[in-house]
């Protein structure tokens, strides 16, 4: 498989700290790990307004996605995605505020988040949201040997897999601090996931106001008129600006595209496995 880097105009910061550049060029490795299973899946203060979900004209298209290379916006498209969740006290809130709306967004769930919040997990997947998977513990992927790196990234998918239960997990997948090496894309997509990349970072983990978050990333996007946004889920000024910064994305006639994986193929992967366990955490006796 073709390296898809650059499709969507990968960003240079994320979850709070900036990406390093990485050996792309790596891609050529196409070393064969026994890990990956190939068949595998500001008006921020303003009160939310009081409608009905189908008055809303934000809703856009469902585009379905097997391969990165499928997420292609038209102008005035974006897609909502929230990392490092679900945390109790705010991934609801998030929740409502996007159902006020009419929208769907994607999720990239931390296996441990997910683990430690499983009904909250299962909520999100039955709201309609889509639920990737964000490695185990939200670890700089680049730092780590390659087959520390593939354990880490089943281990958070089999995580949030073993927390969705019923509910089904998308084989949608983000680097932490979106720092990757060309072999790990490349592992990645040769075993069926679909990178996530950026192209507006919200930049709502830096300690700003809901009111700076929402200019900032409302002047990103009309600069570049569409694309794929990070936020996350953890935040109180994430919560606190949501409700503004969709009302915003109305008035300025955007719509929000929701993701899902592609019924054949891909839908129908199994996590990719590890030598990790799920949880490695020792146990006392």
């Amino acid at each position: 498989m073709v390296l898809a880097v650059g499709l969507l105009g990968i960003g240079f910061a994320g979850c709070a700290k900036p990406i390093r550049h990485t050996d792309v060029a790596a891609a050529a490795d196409m070393t064969t790990t026994a890990s990956v299973v190939q068949t595998a899946s500001a008006r921020y203060s303003q009160p939310m307004p009081n409608r009905i979900f189908s008055s809303s004209q934000l809703a856009g298209r469902t585009l379905e996605v097997a391969t990165t290379a499928d997420i292609i916006l038209r102008p005035g498209e974006v897609v909502l995605t929230f990392d490092d969740g679900p945390r109790a006290g705010k991934t609801p809130r998030i929740l409502d505020a996007l159902d006020r709306y009419g929208v769907k967004a994607t999720f990239l769930m931390l296996g441990s988040a997910a683990k430690a919040n499983p009904a909250l997990a299962q909520e999100v997947a039955r709201r309609g949201h889509t639920v990737g998977s964000h490695t185990y513990d939200h670890t700089d992927l680049t730092q780590l040997d390659r087959q520390a790196a593939i354990d880490e990234i089943a281990r958070g998918e089999a995580a949030v897999a073993a927390a969705l239960g019923p509910e089904r997990l998308s084989p949608f997948f983000r680097f932490p601090y979106l720092s990757q090496t060309g072999y790990l894309r490349t592992t990645l997509l040769q075993g069926d996931m679909v990178v996530l990349d950026v192209d507006i970072d919200s930049k709502d983990y830096f300690k700003d106001t809901a009111e700076v978050v929402t200019t900032r990333t409302l002047e990103r996007l009309d600069a570049r008129g569409s694309g794929i946004i990070l936020f996350h889920d953890i935040h109180q000024r994430t919560v606190d600006m949501l409700p503004g910064f969709l009302a915003d994305l109305e008035a300025r006639g955007y719509s929000v595209v929701r993701l899902v994986p592609r019924t054949s193929g891909v839908f129908g992967r199994s996590v990719i496995t590890a030598d990790a366990p799920v949880d490695a955490s020792p146990t006392t006796q």
